[in-house]
Formats: C-alpha cells, sequence, structure tokens
C-alpha cells in the first residue's frame, strides 16, 4: 500500500504471516516451529524459484500435501502476492503430470517424493520451472522455459472433496481470502498465550482455509499431516485443543476407539461439518464425554463457513433446534427455493439452498443442498440434490434411506446411492460397516429395516457388507467405488 488506499489482502496477510518472528507458529513432527522458521523457509523457496527464473509474482500449481514445507509454501505465496493452483497429490504420478500440463502456471513446486519420471517430463515438456521441498532447503528440478503466464494478484485454486469424481478446482480470489480469514476467526487477532489450533484436514480443499487464518491473524498451529485417532487425541490432549472442526466419521471413530474421557477433557465443544452427522452418534457421544457436539454448514464456493453457531444462540436455542446448522453468518443471506421455479418457499418447506454474500458476488448461488429453514432463521440440512435416484419416477434421496439403516444397532455407517436399473432407471443401493461388538445383519434384516419405516421404493435392492467405506483423505465416502461395490455384487 503506497497511496492511503486500504491495504491489499496480500498486505494484510503477510503482516499476519511474519508476526510470529520467534514465537512458536507451527507444530509438526513433534516440535514447535518457529516463526522465523517458517518464513525463512518460504524466503529460500522464493529464492529457489527465482533461480528458475519464475518472476515475483507469477502463478504456481503446488503439489500439495499436509506438512511443514508445504504450510510455508502457501503462506509465502499468498503474502507475496502469488496465485497457487492446487494439485492434488492423492492420485497416480500420471494424473499429476495431466495436471501440470492442463495448468496455466509458471512453475510447479512439489514434494520430493511427487516429482516421479511422469511429472518431470510433464514439466520439461511445458515449460514449466520445477522445485522441490522438503525437510531440507527447496532444491531446483527444471528452470522455466518461454514466456510465463501473467499473475492476476493473491489468490487459490482448491479442489472440492472429489467424492462424486474427479477433485474440481473452486477459484478463490483476495475478496474471498478475507472473507475466509473473517469467518473462522470474526477478524480477531490472536493474543501469543491463546489455545492452537488443530489442522489435519486436506490443505489442497477447504482445509487450506484453517491455516490461512491462523496465519492471518497470528495463530499457532498444530499440524498433522492426516488423521488418525492416536495422532488427533494426543495433540487434543498435549496442546489443550478447546475446540475444532471434524468430520462426522471422525466422531464414530472416537467412540469406537473407546478413548478415556481424560484424553478429550481439554475440549469444551467439536463442530460437526462435511456432511450428515447422524443423531443417534451425536448422543452417544455427548453422552459418553460430556462434549457438545454443534452442527454447521460451509461449501468450497463460499471460501468457509454459511450458517453456525454463536455462543448466545446456543445459550437459547441449543436444545429446540437441535439439528439445525445455525443461523446464516453476518456477512449472508440465505433462502430456500423451489428447484424448479427458483420461488423462495415459506418456512419449513424443503427446497434447494441459495446463499449470497455480498462481498463475494452480489448474486445468488444455488447449492444442490436440500434444507428448510425455520422462523427464526436456523437452517436445517435434509440431503443433496445431485444425488437423488429417481426409481421408475420415485424421488428418493439417499440421505433419508441412510439416516434408516444407521439407525440399526449392527450398522457403524453406511452409504447409499443411486445405481443403474435398465427398466427403473435407478434404484438405489446400501454399502455398510458393521457395528463394533454387534452381530452383522444380513442384507434381508436391512431390507426389512427399511420397509418398516420407509416406502416400499426406498428398499436397497442389495446391500453389502465392508471393513471400510471407501474414503476420501478428507475422510468422505467416494461414491464411484460405493458403486463399483454394486457391480460386484
Amino acid at each position: 500500500m503506497t497511496d492511503g488506499s486500504a491495504p491489499s489482502f496480500a498486505e494484510t496477510f503477510g503482516a499476519g504471516f511474519a508476526s510470529y518472528r520467534d514465537r512458536p507458529c507451527i507444530w509438526f513432527e513433534g516440535r514447535w516451529h518457529t516463526g522465523t522458521e517458517v518464513t525463512g523457509y518460504a524466503a529460500a523457496l522464493e529464492s529457489a524459484l527465482a533461480d528458475a527464473g519464475v518472476g515475483r509474482q507469477a502463478p504456481l500449481g503446488l503439489v500439495v500435501r499436509n506438512r511443514l514445507p508445504h504450510a510455508a509454501a502457501i503462506g509465502g505465496f499468498l503474502a507475496g502476492g502469488r496465485r497457487v493452483s492446487m494439485i492434488y497429490s492423492f492420485q497416480s504420478p500420471e494424473a499429476i503430470a495431466a495436471d501440470v500440463e492442463r495448468l496455466e502456471v509458471a512453475a510447479v513446486v512439489a514434494d520430493v517424493e511427487d516429482w516421479t519420471a511422469p511429472v518431470r517430463d510433464a514439466a520439461h515438456r511445458c515449460g514449466r520451472a520445477g522445485v522441490a521441498i522438503s525437510t531440507a532447503a527447496p532444491h531446483l528440478v527444471t528452470k522455466a522455459r518461454g514466456a510465463q503466464p501473467v499473475g492476476r494478484g493473491a489468490g487459490l485454486e482448491i479442489l472440492t472433496s472429489g467424492t462424486t469424481g474427479p477433485p474440481k478446482r473452486q477459484a478463490i480470489d483476495a475478496k474471498a481470502l478475507q472473507r475466509t480469514v473473517f469467518s473462522v476467526t470474526g477478524g480477531l487477532l490472536a493474543a501469543p498465550d491463546d489455545p492452537p489450533e488443530l489442522s489435519y484436514w486436506p490443505f489442497g480443499g477447504i482445509g487450506v482455509c484453517q491455516l490461512i487464518a491462523g496465519f492471518a491473524t497470528g495463530k499457532r498451529i498444530v499440524l498433522l499431516e492426516k488423521f488418525t485417532v492416536d495422532g488427533w487425541v494426543r495433540a487434543v490432549r498435549d496442546h489443550g485443543i478447546p475446540r475444532g472442526g471434524v468430520q462426522p466419521a471422525v466422531i464414530r471413530m472416537l467412540l469406537d476407539a473407546d478413548i478415556p474421557a481424560a484424553d478429550l477433557a481439554p475440549l469444551q465443544y467439536l463442530i460437526s461439518a462435511s456432511g450428515p452427522l447422524d443423531p443417534r452418534t451425536r448422543d452417544e457421544f455427548e453422552q459418553r464425554y460430556g462434549i457438545p457436539v454443534q452442527l454447521a454448514y460451509g461449501a468450497t464456493e463460499f471460501a468457509g463457513s454459511v450458517c453456525a453457531w454463536t455462543p448466545e444462540l446456543v445459550e437459547r436455542y441449543g436444545t429446540s433446534k437441535r439439528n439445525s446448522v445455525g443461523r446464516a453468518l453476518p456477512d449472508t443471506e440465505v433462502r430456500i427455493v423451489d428447484p424448479d421455479s427458483g420461488a423462495e418457499l415459506p418456512a419449513g418447506a424443503r427446497g434447494l439452498l441459495e446463499a449470497r454474500i455480498p462481498v463475494l458476488n452480489p448474486d445468488w448461488i444455488r447449492t444442490t443442498d436440500v434444507a428448510s429453514m425455520d422462523d427464526d432463521g436456523f437452517v436445517t440440512l435434509h440431503g443433496r440434490a445431485d444425488g437423488a435416484i429417481i426409481r421408475g419416477g420415485f424421488k428418493i434421496l439417499p440421505e433419508t434411506v441412510r439416516q434408516v439403516l444407521i439407525d440399526h444397532p449392527g450398522v457403524r455407517d453406511v452409504c447409499v446411492v443411486g445405481v443403474r436399473d435398465d427398466r427403473l432407471g435407478a434404484v438405489p443401493f446400501a454399502a455398510f460397516e458393521p457395528a463394533v461388538g454387534q452381530p452383522v445383519p444380513s442384507a434381508e434384516e436391512l431390507q426389512e429395516w427399511v420397509r418398516a419405516t420407509l416406502p416400499a421404493h426406498h428398499v436397497p435392492v442389495a446391500v453389502v457388507a465392508v471393513d471400510e467405506l471407501p474414503r476420501t483423505a478428507s475422510l468422505k465416502v467416494r461414491i464411484p467405488e460405493v458403486k463399483a461395490l454394486y457391480r460386484a455384487v
């Protein structure tokens, strides 16, 4: 900022990123790394890019992993006003190479282990510069050749969760990044003695928002490369984590692991997001540990939260509106519309959720989430419209069938999907994980269980037991792989 105008996102973010100095910044693999170490690594990476012939604000591709060097890279790139396209690391070398060729970037930054022969060949063929990162200093893989894409200011292209197919990219510009920080922190700077945040959601997607908000406000961050029950519990216990966001699957995993209550004592509450949490699991967790679980709602296209609970709302409405994801954030408008006409629906009616965040976009953005909103503005989610199964003209929401199945004592978790049928168009199919310590129910038993509660067209044509449902790195169930289970029946 040189002309008296408001500081840019890169400037405000950069100030937060540089504010740690010799204070702890990121805990990773057994120790705290200071701000000086983290910003020093980011500076070394910029030096390596300069040696590779890459301009100071040229756009970059990052094969992203939840590791310290990658976190430092993200912080340094955004502080420097770069645009970064995330490249999914949990795919084959050939698929990573295809992304390298497809993206309009000047350079690719990737972990040493991700610089496989196909990726190196793709970078060289396209004239991309390449830099390898690890716990050691960054080093040059290949230099840039030819004209470089023009930088467009600080921003990210993050990845969707990839539950229904290959992850898609969602652009988040500087305005959205600023909004991300606000939605996570309320714009409040962290005090040195504030408890740290626990970060383990994949950086390639919406999980990077927590990292960005932490850097922007000077928050200490405990970083796990991936979720494991032991690692997560140890982090909560050893670092005194008071709150955190978790996927619904994590709640079930903690219960099944029978974690001692003392290990979770620092937790004041948990926030469950990124999918439906069945009431039975929520009740069991709260009764066993005395730790409240609040529901929340966010989406990649909004770069963060849309609806949430505040302490005041919990105190007033927490019991009566228990299954709601809360109210829209102060900068957000939410409405429920008819999927066909687009007309706004009255309180209590189910339709598609639309949201408008004026700082991001003056228009209403329609989601594929089926929801309702009551007279007090509290939103409740009921499933996804894009997963709806049309069985001979009858519409079935998979979440409706899932909720019935998961209430069976022999079911730990379950996924319901639509599979092709030559006569009816599509039919429901279910794959489930058996509950620990319970007899494994038969397919016929579970089909009768559904038939006793729902109309006959909701009954799955087949039900199979699996040791584990196929999941993404963010612990969401992979729909194509579940559908493949039906073809193997």
